[in-house]
């Protein structure tokens, strides 16, 4: 059984490794907080240059549309593996998960709900 820590890292490992691939850059930041049957996740500097392009280019709402309907489209098609990566991380089901970016402060937040609240090794404090 693994600790609440190494759940948390090899998450922040697995989607950080996700966004590279995917994205084709990992973020600057990434934390992973398990909380009962919720995994946040915050991702910082996600935002590629040609994103950030596009945001200031265009006019402002249809640039902030486009650049989330992208990245949502992006994570629906890659969600199984997102879902594989967590059930490997935490050892439960991913029963929803949500997704939203900001263009204004290039953070990302995705959200997994489990199908149980995970379990965890007890650890000695230093």
């Amino acid at each position: 059984m693994k600790s609440r820590g190494e759940v948390e890292a090899a998450i922040c490992e697995g989607i950080a490794r996700f966004e590279q691939e995917y994205m084709g850059r990992g973020p600057k930041h990434i934390h992973a907080h398990v909380i009962g049957d919720l995994i946040v996740v915050r991702l910082q500097g996600v935002l590629t240059a040609a994103e950030q392009q596009l945001v200031k280019t265009l006019p402002p709402e249809k640039g902030r549309d486009l650049l989330k309907q992208v990245r949502t489209q992006l994570i629906e098609t890659a969600r199984p593996v997102l879902e594989a990566l967590v059930l490997k991380a935490s050892g439960a089901i991913v029963v929803s998960l949500h997704h939203d970016i900001s263009v204004i402060t290039g953070e990302e937040i995705i959200l997994f709900t489990l199908s149980e609240t995970s379990q965890f090794r007890e650890t000695r404090k230093r």
